[in-house]
């Protein structure tokens, strides 16, 4: 078996196990997990850990998610491929291309130097060109970009930063963690004309969304 093989079958299996096994029903969110190879994204060290079921570590103490919760943060956003997506955390980059296969054009924020520029050449790497990652403080958004159909935050927050809600279109969607630095809610935000719905999504936890409306940086 060639390499590609065997990664294209450590892919099918994490979807069905991790993923249609847990109740994932969006076929687009399901085709693009098995197209994007996850194992280019990973520390070289976890390679062989990159179909894992579970978080793994990544510089500058972050993390990429685990498959499950990247499948179903993506299927809570609704895309149908016309988006213009914002996403807070870029990482690894994992997250930013998957949503890349999904949408028109992906916008994605990372505050660390190191992880932004590594994520950025393994995206260009893979042929990727609808997205486009920023250094900086993710909790400002991008508001020159704005405003978004779509908005994802891969970091846990204290609550949701206002420039979030501010750049979201009218009917856009909000997924976002909210809680305390050791537990938080997957909650989706949906904006209309009159008023924001709230919806509690699942329990969660995720590293800390630090910036100006999130959490100070650990000195």
């Amino acid at each position: 078996m060639t390499k590609p093989e065997f990664y294209q079958r450590q892919r099918d299996e994490m979807v069905e196990r991790q993923i249609r096994g847990r109740g994932v029903k969006d076929e687009r969110v399901i085709a693009a997990m098995q197209k994007i190879p996850r194992h280019m994204f990973v520390d070289k060290a976890f390679v062989d850990r990159a179909y894992d079921d579970g978080p793994l570590p990544l510089p500058e103490r972050q993390t990429i998610s685990q498959p499950y919760m990247v499948a179903l943060m993506t299927q809570s956003l609704l895309l149908t491929g016309k988006e213009k997506v914002l996403e807070i955390g870029t990482g690894s980059g994992y997250q930013t291309a998957i949503l890349s296969r999904l949408a028109d054009r992906v916008f994605s924020i990372e505050r660390h130097p190191r992880l932004g520029r590594q994520a950025e050449r393994t995206l260009h790497d893979l042929g990727i060109h609808n997205a486009l990652v920023r250094i900086g403080d993710g909790t400002h958004g991008w508001a020159e970009e704005a405003p978004f159909d779509a908005i994802l935050v891969t970091a846990g927050a204290p609550k949701v930063p206002p420039a979030y809600l501010d750049q979201l279109k009218d009917d856009g969607r909000l997924v976002i963690p909210i809680g305390d630095d050791t537990q938080q809610m997957l909650y989706r935000f949906t904006k209309t004309k009159e008023a924001i719905f709230e919806e509690e999504l699942v329990a969660c936890r995720f590293v800390k969304l630090v910036g100006r409306y999130g959490w100070e940086a650990v000195k």
